[in-house]
């Protein structure tokens, strides 16, 4: 997938519905966080200054001399989108779609979509200028650096690489100054907004359980006969022959582990076939179909798949809230020093360093908290690199990977994640239970994020409903109408 499929946010299409224009409000209409009266509707034969526009000389091929390419479009309150943006934007999803293998919808609906979604982003825009809200450049390239660290990139690989892709990288930079603008007043009208309350989160965990105590799960056994690949009729014949035998000797009372251990050729055959627990709905359905009919220490018949037979037991069956309650969840105390790949810090530097200072650890030359504190890239490192407690699926896999291979108090190898190249080390380790907190907590962000959608979107559409909007082509002006 190219960076641009990744990274240019502002192109996509979701999140945008379709709402009608509407003649200005009365100011009394525009929200109270220190917001100016929307500016008077410019009048019909007015020509707006246009906007500064960081796409200046991106114009698709062949479009270079039309006068049309800098036109305006549409009027949104006291700015204008051009028919140059809009075609950097439809040039731009374009790409973006195809690279990801992306039916393109019909050019005008594709047009209709992208020039919606540019007056939202627009109407957005010029609500967080009003309020103050401010990207600098130096939180744009930080920003613009966490984009590529993710990529395992650093800053100018990036740009070449939008650069390769069709893309402007002042453009992109804008983009995402942007897109961070939208964010923080997102966070401003929206997010901060959210409340839950205790007897939502109550009722949350209650309904979760009782779902949990409908679902089931069932501890697998197998045996499996392997069919070799372009194995003709009569090998096909052979095996199934063998999975008869073990079948019969079954019926006659035959140990199951002691069988799966004897014919099958499965990974697990010497574990007596044991698969572990596993729901229904995660099986492959020629196996769930004839595992649901099954009590506690039943087998099923023979089973052919593309490449093998197969014969399941069922050893025992539980709710899904049973196995949540004796979980037993491994916590691990942990610490890193963590250094970031940087335009001045290689991958291979950063690896270099840090070998250097496990050596001195290993030699207890010096100390894994000092250390950290005096190299870290991390916010732990004012904490001597400590990340507390940590539940699975906490970190990064890669971290997580190499701290279960680690024993209480070794050194890690250095790691590499998106994140950078870390040190790790393991101060304890415990078994416990989830704790109610934790599924307090878990219950409290999927409401919240069930909550945030909902809000985000209701919020976007008054946003949109309060912008003035004038079309200036006859075109977009029908489509508008034929969308309301």
């Amino acid at each position: 997938m190219k960076l641009l499929a990744v990274l240019l946010c502002t192109a996509a299409l979701s999140g945008c519905s379709l709402f009608s224009s509407k003649k200005k409000p009365e100011p009394a209409a525009v929200p109270a966080p220190a917001a100016a009266p929307a500016a008077a509707a410019p009048a019909a034969d007015a020509k707006p200054a246009p906007k500064k526009d960081a796409n200046a000389g991106f114009i698709p091929p062949g479009e270079s001399g039309n006068v049309a390419i800098d036109s305006i479009v549409v009027v949104v309150n006291d700015d204008v989108i051009t028919q140059r943006e809009l075609s950097n934007r439809i040039k731009t999803v374009t790409v973006r779609m195809k690279a990801q293998n992306v039916q393109m919808p019909d050019p005008a609906d594709l047009r209709r979509q992208l020039l919606e979604r540019m007056i939202v982003e627009r109407s957005q825009l010029q609500m967080a200028k009003e309020m103050g809200v401010r990207v600098d450049d130096l939180q744009l390239d930080r920003a613009i650096q966490r984009i590529a660290e993710a990529q395992k990139l650093n800053v100018q690989q990036l740009r070449d690489q939008m650069e390769k892709d069709g893309t402007p990288y002042a453009a992109f930079r804008e983009d995402i100054r942007e897109e961070i603008i939208m964010q923080r007043l997102r966070e401003h009208e929206v997010d901060a907004k959210i409340q839950i309350s205790d007897a939502e989160v109550d009722s949350f965990v209650a309904a979760e359980k009782a779902a949990a105590a409908e679902q089931y799960e069932i501890n697998i056994a197998q045996i499996m006969v392997r069919i070799p690949d372009n194995a003709t009729a009569e090998v096909i014949a052979q095996r199934r022959a063998r999975a008869e035998e073990v079948m019969r000797q079954l019926r006659t009372g035959a140990d199951f582990a002691k069988m799966a251990a004897t014919y099958s050729d499965a990974s697990d055959a010497l574990q007596g076939g044991a698969v572990g627990w596993r729901q229904p709905e995660r099986l492959p359905p020629v196996f769930a179909e004839a595992l649901v009919k099954l009590k506690a220490g039943q087998v099923t018949p023979i089973i052919k798949s593309t490449g093998a037979f197969h014969i399941l037991k069922a050893v025992d069956r539980r709710s899904l809230a049973e196995a949540q309650a004796v979980a037993a969840v491994q916590q691990t105390h942990a610490r890193h020093i963590l250094i970031k790949v940087t335009p001045a810090m290689s991958a291979a530097d950063a690896k270099r360093k840090l070998m250097e200072l496990k050596e001195r650890l290993d030699n207890n030359a010096a100390k894994f908290e000092d250390l950290a504190r005096l190299v870290s890239n991390d916010g732990s490192a004012s904490k001597g690199g400590d990340l507390g407690w940590l539940y699975p699926g906490d970190t990064m896999p890669e971290f997580e990977a190499a701290m279960n291979n680690l024993k209480i108090g070794e050194v890690s190898e250095p790691v590499e994640t998106s994140f950078g190249l870390h040190l790790i080390q393991v101060l304890e380790r415990k078994s416990d239970d989830v704790s109610k907190e934790r599924e307090r907590n878990n219950a409290r962000q999927a409401l919240r994020d069930r909550k945030l959608e909902e809000a985000t979107e209701s919020w976007q559409r008054e946003v949109r409903d309060r912008a003035y909007v004038e079309y200036r082509n006859d075109d977009d002006k029908a489509a508008n109408a034929a969308s309301k």
